[in-house]
């Protein structure tokens, strides 16, 4: 099949009538586009609402634990009567 055949039947091809598509399709497909909307909408919402959540967990924990201060060193006595 040389190039002009094949450029032939693709426009044999393009040329033709589409088969009918059942017309419960569209609103089968709008439905579930639907729903997957909602559900990546929902998911997206959730995760940050998870972040932050977290977000706040640290901030509460790091203000009342204060990690960044030295504990105070308990090896050696307190001078007194010095």
């Amino acid at each position: 099949m040389n190039l002009n055949e094949r450029e032939a039947a693709v426009r044999r091809m393009l040329e033709r009538t589409p088969p009918p598509v059942p017309p419960e399709l569209y609103g089968d497909a709008l439905r579930r586009g639907g729903r997957m909307l909602r559900r990546r909408t929902a998911a997206r919402r959730l995760l940050w609402l998870v972040l932050l959540a977290t977000a706040v967990a640290f901030v509460v924990w790091a203000s009342t634990a204060r990690p960044w201060v030295e504990p105070p060193s308990n090896t050696t006595p307190p001078l007194t009567n010095w």
